[in-house]
């Protein structure tokens, strides 16, 4: 556990973040937001204010066609959809802010590992090294049908990204200090003995080329990834500087911090990985008025809503499926980690796929923090304690409103307390964020 507890903002480019029909509350301005960069400005401006490490912005490329094998209550119920890019955020966010960081959801699946290294480092550049990535393999059976892909098999996705990630580092570490000259006197920009050409031939991928960016400030993005099985745990200690989990019970994220530890240790790691858990807020002037609103939350989300969403992450047709069984004697080539974290929402491993719809539609999977400013503080600062994890994936149940009620009324506590920020102690995301 770090000396001070670091936050970022859980975001997604679509009319919810990760609470179904959020666009249906009177307090909720996506739906307009979606159209307007002032939205996403006025987003960046309030987490800077509140002194965040990054916004975070998690992506369903392709949509979520596995309940009832339709997309029809995906699109019903704007349960993710529409589905924007989130890369087209990052500039504007950027460009308003000074510190905060921006990391953004790209999947392995059907990009070439050139492409995502030229549109991350681009803007890690501009921005003086604020842009993270948050590393995918392609989980949901949507993207792959969107491009014309076959969807392999959860472990060979990981040998595949692994390869991935080999060009990546290549790419990014193919500027060596003193290889830019911009000389005027002689005409040469770069020493081309200090650029190295990659030459590389893999079972899934070519790439021949020199690096198509400069470094940035922080030398290349800060790479996140949320692997929680086993073959996706290895990824992750093998290529991430940050793993991203969602646990729904305390003890589940003290196991997880401890176990991705033990890991980095037999594998070598001198250091290990930064892990911050998902979580959502729910606050009120009293505690009895936050679990109203809770209540409100849950209340309004349909069941086809919840089940639409939780089968497109699983990868698995509720539809086809009795809800009253356990969760956990199902299988799946998707999200293998989310699918055992809701199994053991009730601590004992069997929560039935109906009890696991209801939390996923409302908060996907992520524990939520309901009460007054103060008893909300306390929760976060007793997990952050308590788990030994880095800091926290915070995800809104409204936009804009509950992020700016979180950072006036929750960050000043967190502050006076002495374990969070009054202040940025750099301006990359990796200086920021990392320490």
């Amino acid at each position: 556990m770090t000396k001070r507890m670091h936050l970022i903002g859980f975001y997604m480019h679509s009319p919810i973040n990760h609470t179904a029909l959020s666009w249906a509350d009177p307090e909720d301005d996506r739906v307009e937001g979606l159209r307007l960069f002032e939205h996403w400005k006025r987003l960046a401006r309030t987490l800077e204010r509140g002194r965040f490490d990054a916004a975070f912005f998690a992506d369903t490329p392709g949509g979520m066609e596995r309940y009832k094998d339709s997309f029809e209550d995906y699109v019903r119920y704007g349960v993710t959809w529409p589905c924007h890019d989130p890369m087209a955020l990052l500039g504007v966010m950027l460009a308003e802010t000074k510190h905060l960081g921006l990391a953004v959801t790209l999947s392995t699946a059907g990009t070439h590992p050139y492409h995502t290294v030229r549109r991350l480092s681009t803007l890690d550049y501009l921005s003086g090294g604020r842009v993270g990535w948050n590393i995918v393999s392609g989980h949901l059976r949507g993207e792959h049908r969107a491009l014309g892909l076959d969807q392999i098999e959860h472990d060979r996705r990981y040998d595949q990204a692994d390869e991935y990630m080999e060009i990546c580092h290549a790419l990014w570490n193919g500027v060596q200090p003193g290889a830019i000259l911009a000389s005027r006197q002689t005409g040469e920009f770069a020493d081309p003995t200090k650029i190295s050409v990659i030459d590389f031939a893999g079972a899934h991928y070519r790439c021949h080329t020199v690096p198509p960016t400069l470094p940035s400030a922080q030398g290349r993005p800060v790479l996140f990834q949320a692997g929680s099985s086993g073959r996706g745990q290895e990824f992750a200690l093998k290529h991430s500087d940050v793993v991203f989990s969602i646990q729904a019970r305390e003890e589940a994220m003290k196991a997880f911090v401890d176990k991705l530890n033990d890991s980095s240790i037999s594998q070598g790691r001198t250091e290990p990985p930064k892990v911050i858990f998902g979580i959502q807020c729910v606050l009120g002037g009293t505690e009895a008025e936050a679990k109203r609103r809770q209540a409100e939350i849950f209340e309004r989300i349909p069941l086809d809503a919840a089940l639409s969403r939780m089968s497109g992450t699983l990868g698995i047709d509720f539809s086809k499926i009795d809800l009253d069984r356990p969760l956990a004697s199902n299988t799946t080539d998707a999200s293998r980690g989310m699918l055992m974290a809701l199994a053991n929402m009730t601590g004992d491993g069997n929560a039935t796929a109906r009890d696991a719809a209801r939390v996923f539609g409302a908060t996907a999977g992520m524990p939520q923090l309901v009460g007054t400013p103060k008893q909300v503080a306390d929760q976060l600062e007793h997990l952050w304690r308590t788990s030994g994890c880095h800091g926290f994936n915070v995800t809104p149940t409204t936009n804009i409103r509950s992020i700016e009620n979180f950072v006036d009324e929750v960050v000043p506590l967190l502050q006076a307390r002495g374990i969070f920020r009054t202040d940025y102690e750099s301006e990359t995301l990796r200086d920021n964020f990392m320490n």
